[in-house]
């Protein structure tokens, strides 16, 4: 069966009222019962030791003693037990008198033949009941194999003598015909309308309740329904105002929380998707220049080989290499970004001089300063300070940094380095030019997409977005700082030794 919760727990909740319903009726009939016995036996617990006190006089005064030894019927007679027990029965038909020995037998009675089952009774209920314990006490019943019923009981005595016991049944096979007749007519009846009405009124109480209860998690439902379809758009559950203990209101805030960070991860999913875009269309156009430049001066060389002299054709070739190289370096720098974005690179950690690596990276652009007449300077603190890092990939963060300084650096600028220490015990690096700077509009793109400045491609945009990964597998960031008379200027921190 396809159910819902609701239907489930319903259905479960109207079983378990129907068993208690049943257990509960079949409790009362039986404590109803109970108590019937147990008024009836107080009642009639005198009766057996009258009878016996009428048999003591009858036998005192009609018949002799019997033999020593001899059962107590013997000196009655059976016949005169039998009338004597049967002129009982008819004065009071709700009882059945036996008379039993010492040991329990059955030596005299007034039943009807075959009705009798048993030729025994169990003497402990018999000294449970004399001995005055708490009653109902039920002992054996003659005329059923497994049957017990309440009883009187008294000992028969001959003078001095115990020569057996007085055994009364308080609830003859008559009380039980008419007793099952009258339970079946209207107790039963009874019980069976009063356990259909606690049923239904427990059932619609339930039902209630349970609508009361699981309307959250409906709300919650159709909430994660939304965010199934509609995550961009989600409305989103308050939080518990309360506080309080109840674990669906607990159960529903900690949904509004984990939906709010899907929705969030959702939007930053879309926005990576939108920036990876445009990257694969920013490094398209940068690979078209080039390659149509160099197609084009490959084509130029094949048509005019027969008329070019050798300086024509160095100059057509020298064009050639040239976009060739620019070609092969956007194509590293994408596949490197590539290699950085999908976990393929794990940093080699190690401790190594900053100020050594600075110098080496100084004599990279060495000659690229010179030809544009820039200055290159460091502020350094003293001692030299050691960092741990991978070297590697923090020469490709300066070697990046540096390229595009000195690329947008007008001649006759400056390019520095400063490393302080700050407060957090870390080194931070400072690098900065005298050129014009990044435009206000593209801050927020800066390190997540390619873009231009002044017209020009910034080789695809791809050193920062290069930069920006290695420093982010180092546990740091690199971040665009505004200083009056400076250009473009950025800073970043690496861990001390």
């Amino acid at each position: 069966m396809n159910l819902t919760l609701s239907q489930r727990l319903s259905l479960v909740f109207s079983v378990l009222l129907l068993a208690c319903c049943g257990a509960s009726a079949w409790l009362q009939i039986r404590a109803n019962i109970m108590h019937e016995k147990e008024v009836v036996q107080g009642l009639s617990r005198g009766l057996a030791r009258s009878i016996a006190l009428d048999a003591q006089l009858m036998h005192a005064d009609s018949d002799p003693a019997p033999a020593p030894g001899a059962p107590a019927s013997e000196g009655l007679g059976p016949e005169a037990v039998r009338r004597l027990f049967g002129q009982l029965m008819v004065v009071n038909p709700n009882v059945e008198v036996y008379l039993l020995d010492m040991e329990g037998r059955i030596v005299g009675h007034a039943a009807p033949a075959g009705h009798l089952k048993r030729d025994h009774v169990n003497l402990e209920p018999i000294r449970r009941l004399l001995d005055n314990q708490p009653l109902p006490i039920q002992g054996d019943d003659p005329r059923s194999d497994t049957g017990r019923k309440v009883f009187s009981a008294a000992v028969l005595r001959m003078g001095e003598r115990k020569v057996g016991y007085i055994y009364v049944i308080l609830q003859s096979e008559e009380h039980d015909r008419l007793a099952a007749r009258a339970t079946a007519s209207s107790v039963l009846r009874t019980t069976l309308w009063s356990m259909a009405i606690v049923a239904l009124l427990g059932l619609v109480a339930g039902l209630v309740a349970f609508r009361l209860i699981t309307r959250p998690l409906h709300r919650l439902a159709d909430t994660m329904r939304q965010l199934d379809t509609k995550a961009e758009q989600l409305a989103l559950p308050p939080p518990n105002a309360g506080g309080g203990r109840d674990e669906i209101a607990i159960l529903e805030h900690a949904y509004g929380e984990m939906a709010a960070r899907i929705n969030e991860q959702w939007q930053t999913v879309r926005q990576l998707d939108h920036e990876r875009r445009e990257v694969v269309a920013n490094i398209s156009h940068d690979l078209r220049t080039p390659l149509g430049s160099l197609h084009g001066y490959l084509e130029t060389l094949s048509l005019k080989d027969e008329t070019l002299d050798a300086a024509g054709r160095q100059y057509y070739l020298g064009i050639a290499l040239a976009q060739s190289r620019k070609v092969g370096r956007l194509a590293q720098a994408l596949f490197e970004l590539a290699r950085l974005e999908h976990g393929a690179v794990a940093p080699e950690i190690e401790s190594f001089s900053l100020s050594d690596l600075i110098q080496d990276v100084f004599q990279k652009f060495e000659l690229r300063a010179e030809e544009k007449r820039l200055r290159l300077n460091a502020v350094l603190p003293h001692p030299a300070p050691m960092v741990r890092a991978d070297l590697g990939m923090i020469e490709r963060v300066l070697t990046n940094l540096f390229d595009n300084a000195i690329r947008h650096t007008p001649p006759g600028g400056t390019v520095e380095i400063e490393v302080e220490p700050d407060a957090q015990g870390h080194i931070r690096i400072t690098v900065s030019d005298t050129g014009p700077g990044i435009p206000p509009d593209m801050e927020e793109v800066l390190f997540r997409r390619p873009f231009a400045l002044r017209g020009e491609r910034r080789e695809g945009g791809l050193g920062l977005l290069i930069v920006s990964r290695i420093l982010q597998l180092h546990g740091s960031g690199i971040e665009l700082v505004r200083v009056p008379q400076r250009g473009a200027v950025f800073r970043f921190t690496l861990a001390t030794v």
